[in-house]
């Protein structure tokens, strides 16, 4: 290879890019068995990516009633009086664990997705799970969070597609609430993990962890955990932040645009919709624009730079490599994924402000008792380490920020795993040191 291929840009520093595997476009990791570079010179000798054939996106990806359960458990918790003022009856959660609750309740940990993550954080694709586990490297037996030490509990967010009630799923009247389904707060979407947490007898978390839009979740966690009698003993806040800031309504206010103007939409009933007829083209540019900060600009720029797509011209009517790139994430995001979810909790993000009513965001952050690991991505655009300094400034119990060297941007907390385990290993064995 020469080194445009291999670095994307003439003398530019070498950095192990992930890869997208050539046979089928899927995002491969530093070090994995590496196929050629979107646009390099070897792939430019074969047909277009266009070429391939794909099957019509269906309307909706979500898990429906009549699905294969996977590894999904469920629990009935009732019905939610919503900080809109709605009533949202017969909520049901989807949720997965791992490893055993011992006998004083004292190992248990939640861990909490973000945006278009689900319950199955660890395990294979298989019938009912469209991917692999989203943080399979840091939990299951021997790894950081240990299930053969702790028992790891993961639910699906409420207005969530993967089990757990949201806008796909059937309505007192049988049929899905689509457009009717109520908006949800952050704090709406912890009310329903409380009960959760109650119906599965746990009264103490030893471990709350999430990042991005589980990162907030993880913090009202740390305060409406205690007010409804469940402890919490020690959060992790990673690559998140203690408010939605101006910059991330922006970034969310062309997505939720997207989604709303595809004809498919239907104003939010699309589900009988044929394949091919739902609102993929919207979720898809969605899925694109929010992909964009997820990771860095020198990502993008050294990983692709301006190589056009194999076998495309761009000065016709082809792409460049890297709109190939956010074109593949967005078909993906939307064969397994649903677009009224994508809005419902897109919105919920947009309220999360933990000082609400309580003072402001310095006053709730010191109003937090559990001991804390918070740690941001140095070239994180879309939470910035500044967000999640001042969660670590905030929280009288919390340790240091930590900051992860990633070139990957906000996905770092899901790629760095060399550095962000080791992180979380020794944060909970000091705390496992403090409970024994």
């Amino acid at each position: 290879m020469t080194d445009l291929d291999s670095r994307g840009a003439l003398g530019a520093p070498a950095v192990q890019w992930p890869t997208v595997s050539p046979v089928n476009d899927d995002l491969l990791s530093p070090g994995a068995r590496r196929g050629p570079r979107p646009g390099a010179a070897g792939a430019r000798s074969g047909s277009s990516s266009r070429a391939r054939v794909k099957p019509p996106v269906p309307a909706t990806g979500a898990w429906r009633e009549g699905d294969p359960v996977g590894r999904r458990q469920f629990a009935d918790v009732g019905t939610f009086d919503l900080e809109s003022g709605a009533r949202l009856p017969d909520v049901r959660v989807a949720y997965e664990t791992w490893g055993t609750l011992a006998p004083d309740g004292s190992n248990a940990v939640l861990v909490l997705h973000a945006l278009t993550g689900d319950s199955h954080v660890s395990g294979p694709a298989g019938p009912g799970h469209a991917t692999a586990g989203w943080w399979e490297s840091l939990v299951g037996p021997g790894a950081p969070i240990d299930t053969d030490r702790w028992f790891v509990v993961a639910p699906n967010v409420l207005g969530g597609c993967q089990g757990t009630t949201g806008p796909a799923s059937p309505a007192p009247d049988g049929r899905p609430w689509g457009s009717r389904f109520p908006r949800v707060t952050t704090r709406d979407q912890v009310a329903v993990e409380i009960e959760l947490a109650r119906s599965l007898g746990i009264s103490s978390w030893a471990f709350v962890v999430g990042a991005s839009m589980g990162g907030h979740r993880v913090l009202e966690w740390a305060l409406l955990g205690p007010e409804a009698g469940i402890d919490v003993v020690s959060i992790a806040a990673i690559a998140t932040a203690a408010q939605t800031t101006g910059d991330q309504i922006a970034w969310a206010h062309p997505q939720l645009g997207a989604v709303r103007a595809d004809p498919g939409f239907r104003g939010g009933d699309y589900y009988d919709a044929a394949d091919g007829e739902g609102p993929h083209v919207g979720l898809g540019i969605a899925r694109q624009i929010a992909h964009a900060t997820y990771r860095s600009a020198r990502e993008l720029d050294e990983r692709f730079g301006r190589l056009p797509q194999g076998g495309e011209d761009p000065f016709t009517d082809g792409r460049y490599a890297v709109q190939s790139y956010l074109d593949h994430h967005g078909d993906k995001l939307a064969r397994r994924f649903d677009a009224n979810s994508y809005v419902v909790l897109t919105e919920s993000m947009l309220t999360h402000d933990l000082g609400r009513d309580r003072g402001g965001v310095e006053a709730a952050l010191a109003q937090i008792t559990a001991h804390a690991l918070v740690v941001a991505v140095d070239t994180d655009r879309l939470f910035l380490p500044a967000d999640c300094a001042r969660i670590a400034a905030g929280i009288p119990g919390a340790e240091p920020l930590r900051t992860l060297r990633s070139d990957f941007g906000h996905d770092g907390f899901l790629i760095e795993f060399d550095q962000l385990g080791p992180i979380v290993a020794d944060f909970l064995g000091e705390r496992a040191g403090v409970r024994d």
